[in-house]
């Protein structure tokens, strides 16, 4: 049987062209650290699994779906200019998060949020490179600022441990994203960009996300264990017989409940909130 090192070494000899020999230096650094236990790729946290897209791949991939997203006249984006109240109170939510010294890519990523005028849908949702959406619904749904800063945390992580990219390379093909990163394949920019309302991650990446949120709120003014709030807020809706359509793509919350709040109480972080309750009711009378 051929060793891997000389499976490898034939790959990168069948490849001329510059985005071929991407692939083959990827599959390479694949080998070695399955074989030989280098840590050669990047991981995403400890749910998201080897990851052979760059940093700087997920930055550009980001770029152009959100700009699809954002082009999308069935996705209604309330324009900041317009909302400038809404966008403070967003802002600052957001900013919260990135200056607990907890995100890795705080500084490389964009992390601009946008928020979608849809009162019906309880969701949020990130794109790479640190674009993140999120729905009027959830925003009005949800009764602690505390809460949202939960799940803000939550698609944060997605992000910031590179969940997406990490599941968009299993189901297209790290080939394919290649290309979508150098500007060569818009149909798939669009294939991903309708997929991300609904993307479905793996248990392990949303635990990894749970988990993440925790300690990006921990050092802040919110309950750590806020994702948890959102959570048991979803559980009283299963329990009343009206399941929203948020848990058809992620896992049950009954036992994230509980991860959550162990999660807290094993890092030592505040599970009392410290914000003004009149801060969340000012954001929620800011939209439309």
């Amino acid at each position: 049987m051929t060793k891997p090192a000389n499976r490898v070494f034939l790959a990168l000899k069948s490849f001329s062209s510059r985005k071929n020999l991407l692939f083959s230096v990827g599959l390479a650094l694949l080998v070695t650290s399955l074989t030989a236990g280098v840590a050669g790729c990047s991981k995403s946290g400890t749910g998201g699994g080897i990851n052979l897209y760059s940093v700087e791949d997920d930055k550009k991939l980001g770029e152009q779906v959100a700009a699809e997203v954002e082009s999308d006249p069935n996705i209604k984006i309330l324009d900041p200019s317009q909302y400038p109240a809404a966008y403070t109170h967003l802002n600052r939510i957001v900013q919260a998060i990135l200056n607990s010294g907890e995100v890795k890519y705080k500084d490389e990523f964009a992390w601009r949020v946008r928020i979608i005028k849809d009162d019906t849908t309880l969701n949020a949702f990130a794109a790479p490179g640190g674009y993140i959406y999120v729905y009027t619904g959830i925003i009005k749904y949800l009764d602690k600022e505390d809460d949202f800063a939960g799940v803000m945390g939550h698609e944060i992580a997605h992000a910031d441990e590179r969940h997406v990219t990490a599941n968009l390379t299993k189901q297209y093909g790290l080939q394919v994203l290649l290309d979508v990163a150098l500007g060569e394949n818009q149909n798939v920019v669009t294939d991903v960009a309708a997929q991300l309302t609904s993307l479905s991650f793996s248990r392990g990446a949303e635990r990894d996300a749970d988990s993440r949120s925790v300690a990006y709120l921990c050092p802040t003014t919110y309950k750590s264990n806020g994702a948890a709030g959102f959570f048991r807020k979803l559980i009283s809706m299963q329990q009343s017989g009206n399941v929203p359509a948020f848990l058809s793509t992620h896992p049950s919350p009954d036992d994230r409940v509980e991860d959550i709040d162990a999660e807290a109480v094993e890092k030592g972080c505040d599970t009392t909130s410290r914000v003004a309750a009149s801060q969340w009711a000012a954001f929620k009378a800011s939209l439309p």
